[in-house]
């Protein structure tokens, strides 16, 4: 795992990237977290007559907790629902979230408000278990 200066956090996946979003679609559903949508943004790049490498982005979140970040904080919308981009770097297959950490402090959240985001990292630990 690495965490750039960004705040965003990268994971590796042993998975392909279809597997992988497929993976965390079933990992969401059994978490009980809504998904929003699946933006295969490579197969939008093709659509358009232009190439792009493997990457999908996955649009979730939960309700109950989301509402209660953008009640607090307005323009964490443009933040939420959490977002899961899963992309191939060449032969392997990453998976890249923005930090809770990032987002609290980018929308000026309370500790709790941000520890209602933290669960991205366990699911995204689960997500790349082998």
């Amino acid at each position: 795992m690495t965490e750039d200066s960004t705040g965003t956090v990268t994971k590796l996946s042993p998975r392909s990237v279809p597997d992988t979003v497929a993976r965390l679609a079933d990992l969401l559903s059994g978490r009980g977290l809504k998904l929003f949508a699946v933006i295969d943004q490579s197969a939008e790049a093709s659509a358009a007559g232009l190439t792009l490498r493997e990457t999908v982005l996955v649009i979730f979140g939960n309700p109950a907790a989301g509402t209660l970040v953008m009640r607090a904080a307005p323009l964490s919308a443009l933040d939420l629902p959490l977002k899961i981009l899963v992309w191939a770097d060449g032969a392997q297959t990453k998976v890249t979230y923005v930090a809770p950490a990032a987002l609290g402090a980018r929308y000026g959240l309370t500790a709790d408000l941000t520890a209602k985001l933290a669960g991205i990292a366990a699911l995204t630990d689960a997500l790349i278990a082998p």
